[in-house]
C-alpha cells in the first residue's frame, strides 16, 4: 500500500502594513505647497518693477485674448530695458510692419528712445523689399541712425545677392555698416560650401563700401556654425529667452525682443540694444 504523500503549506507571514500618519501627509503636502509659493515669490520679486510697471500702466490696453502673452513680453522687456540704462536702444523693420508712420517712432514705454534702425533691404538675389526705400529716407528725416541688412538665402549664388544689396543700398555719412541676415541651414548644399558663400557676400560687401560688415543670426546658429570661422566679424544676435536679461559682452547687438509696441507702428516690431552708448555707436558708423 502506497503511502499518502502530504505536503505542507507553506505558511506566509505577512508583516503588517504601517498606517500611514495623517499628519505626515500632510506636512509633506504643505512642505511642497510652500516650496511652489517661495518659487512663485522669489519670481515675482525678480520682476517686480516690471510687474509693477505692467499692472499700474499696461492692463486697460490690450484684449482679454492677448493679456497673458502680452503681460509675458511686457514684463520681461521693461526688466531687460532697465538693466541697459546707459546703452542705446534701437529696433529693425521690414515691409512686415506695413506703412510706418516715423513722425511718431520716438520712445519705448515713454521712456526709452529708438536711436536707431536697421531696415531690410534685400531678399536673396531677386527680391527688394517693399518698403526699403520709404522706410531709408524717412528714418533719416526722423534723425534715427540707420542701417541697412540683406537677408541670405543659403541655396542661391552668394555673389548675385551681393549685387542686388549693393545695387539697392547707398550708405551715407553716419550710416551703420552693411548687415548680413543669416537664419536657414542650406538645403541642397553643404555647410562647407554655405560658409564658403557667406564669406563672398561678405568680402564683395567690405569690397564695395570700405567697411566691414555686422552679421545677425540667432544664438544657436552662431554657437554651432559661425562662432570660430567668423571670428574676425562683430554680431548681432537674436536671443529671446526670457531668462537672458543682460547683452553678452561678445555681442555687438542684442535682439532681445520681438514682441515689443511703439508708436507709429502697427503690431510688434522687434528691439535691440546695441553693447554701447551713444557716442560709441556713433564711432562705428559709415565716415
Amino acid at each position: 500500500m502506497r503511502k499518502k504523500i502530504v505536503r505542507r503549506k507553506n505558511t506566509i507571514i505577512r508583516k503588517p502594513r504601517k498606517k500611514k500618519s495623517f499628519f505626515s501627509g500632510l506636512i509633506f503636502r504643505l512642505g511642497i505647497g510652500l516650496l511652489i509659493l517661495c518659487t512663485v515669490c522669489a519670481v515675482a520679486y525678480h520682476y517686480r518693477m516690471g510687474l509693477a510697471y505692467y499692472f499700474s500702466f499696461k492692463s486697460n490696453h490690450i484684449s482679454a485674448a492677448e493679456a497673458e502673452d502680452k503681460r509675458i513680453s511686457d514684463v520681461r522687456n521693461y526688466q531687460v530695458l532697465e538693466k541697459s540704462e546707459g546703452k542705446v536702444i534701437g529696433i529693425d523693420v521690414s515691409e512686415y510692419q506695413d506703412e510706418i508712420d516715423w513722425s511718431k517712432v520716438g520712445t519705448l514705454e515713454d521712456k526709452y528712445p529708438v536711436q536707431f534702425v536697421f531696415i531690410r533691404a534685400t531678399v536673396g538675389d531677386d527680391r527688394k523689399d517693399k518698403r526699403f526705400d520709404e522706410n531709408w529716407r524717412k528714418a533719416k528725416n526722423n534723425k534715427i541712425i540707420r542701417g541697412a541688412y540683406h537677408y541670405y538665402r543659403p541655396n542661391e549664388n552668394s555673389l548675385d545677392q551681393a549685387a542686388l544689396f549693393i545695387k539697392t543700398v547707398r550708405l551715407r555719412k553716419g550710416d551703420l555698416p552693411p548687415v548680413l541676415d543669416i537664419e536657414k541651414l542650406p538645403e541642397n548644399q553643404s555647410l562647407d560650401r554655405l560658409k564658403i558663400g557667406l564669406k563672398r557676400w561678405l568680402i564683395a560687401v567690405e569690397a564695395h563700401y570700405q567697411v566691414k560688415p555686422i552679421i545677425y543670426t540667432g544664438e544657436k546658429y552662431y554657437e554651432d556654425f559661425l562662432k570660430e570661422e567668423f571670428g574676425d566679424y562683430l554680431f548681432w544676435i537674436a536671443n529671446y529667452n526670457f531668462y537672458r536679461e543682460e547683452v553678452d559682452k561678445d555681442w555687438l547687438f542684442w535682439q532681445f525682443t520681438e514682441k515689443a509696441s511703439l508708436d507709429g507702428i502697427k503690431g510688434n516690431v522687434d528691439v535691440n540694444i546695441y553693447n554701447g552708448d551713444l557716442q560709441q555707436l556713433q564711432y562705428i558708423t559709415v565716415e
